[in-house]
């Protein structure tokens, strides 16, 4: 689940919902990934309730 919800980040931020819709995944999911992707440092928020790849 991690690594869809990575590929989906790689095309630039986007909001959990449009991740959930774009990979199949159920949104609840989704923040649970991205939640976890975030404590791992993977993941940051560039912007509000958006997600994308750190750097």
């Amino acid at each position: 689940m991690e690594e869809k919800i990575l590929k989906a980040l790689a095309a630039g931020p986007k909001k959990a919902g449009e991740i959930a819709t774009e990979t199949g995944l159920a949104k609840a999911d989704v923040d649970k990934a991205i939640k976890k992707l975030v404590a791992e440092g993977k993941v940051d928020s560039p912007k509000r309730c958006f997600y994308g790849i750190k750097a």
